[in-house]
């Protein structure tokens, strides 16, 4: 009589990162697409905001923070930044073997499928527009297709500070929307994980005029989906739970915002000792 082979699952966390609370519209769609999936989210409030960063300084930041994220017997991370993914990935993936996923790919392929004139706009910190990750990206999936690349770095800040929906979001969104829109994108990436906390404001701004968002939040958590599947790694049926949130600087901070972005309540979150004392000052506050 043959075997009967049972599915087997794997309850091990998912590892989650950014500098800030950009990376929760990240970890809010993996926690929609796969509810039964354990999520540990650290945010780096000790080094936030990593745009303006030097590359090296990032790539640092990165490393150490999944090798603590490895440590707590993670069975995938999440670089749920860009300025991160484009500084890191690389290195990351040649130390670690665990399965390391970055949110520029999956937004560049979404672009390439969404545009029908083959013009893409990118907007981004300074430190992912420089990089020209998205455009090696997006040129790598469809090497025809042109590629408008904006930092709009105040964003982040906006954002941090809870002004998504404020006239300061829609004034600099305003003037981006014209600049692309004269440029002739049809379609536009959301190029850091902060900016779909933006799109109620940004669809305002649009008011009608024809561009195709691509949320890079969305497009990561279906690809997540995608290699715990094939990687059989996914945990299967079980309940829902919220996820565990780290920081390594300012929590109270942490937790205003993140009340206010995730949608529903959250656990407080932990404080871990990355750095040491003169880098983390205000780690308590």
């Amino acid at each position: 009589m043959a075997a009967i082979l049972v599915p087997m699952s794997d309850t091990r966390p998912i590892g989650v990162f950014d500098s800030g609370v950009g990376g929760l519209t990240v970890l809010q769609q993996l926690h929609s697409l796969l509810p039964s999936e354990r999520l540990t989210y650290l945010a780096d409030l000790a080094h936030f905001p990593y745009g303006p960063r030097y590359q090296h300084e990032v790539r640092d930041f990165a490393l150490r923070i999944i090798d603590h994220l490895v440590g707590l017997d993670t069975k995938l991370v999440v670089v749920a930044c860009n300025t991160a993914t484009a500084a890191a990935l690389g290195a990351a993936r040649e130390r670690f073997d665990v399965p390391i996923v970055g949110v520029i790919a999956p937004g560049a392929q979404a672009a390439v499928d969404a545009t029908e004139n083959g013009r893409v706009a990118v907007i981004s910190t300074e430190g992912t527009r420089a990089s020209q990750e998205y455009v090696h990206a997006i040129k790598e999936a469809n090497p025809g297709v042109g590629v408008l690349g904006l930092a709009v770095p105040d964003l982040v800040d906006i954002v941090e500070s809870g002004e998504a929906d404020g006239p300061r979001a829609a004034a600099i969104l305003g003037s981006v929307v014209d600049e692309i829109t004269g440029w002739g994108a049809d379609t536009l990436v959301l190029g850091c994980t902060h900016y779909p906390l933006l799109r109620a404001t940004l669809d305002r701004v649009l008011d009608g005029r024809h561009l195709t968002v691509i949320d890079s939040a969305e497009t990561t958590a279906t690809r997540v989906a995608r290699i715990l599947a094939v990687n059989r790694l996914g945990a299967g049926d079980g309940p829902s739970t919220l996820p565990e949130l780290l920081v390594t600087a300012q929590p109270r901070r942490f937790s205003d915002t993140a009340a206010l972005l995730f949608g529903e309540a959250l656990p407080q979150p932990t404080v871990v000792a990355l750095w040491d004392s003169a880098t983390v000052a205000g780690a308590t506050s």
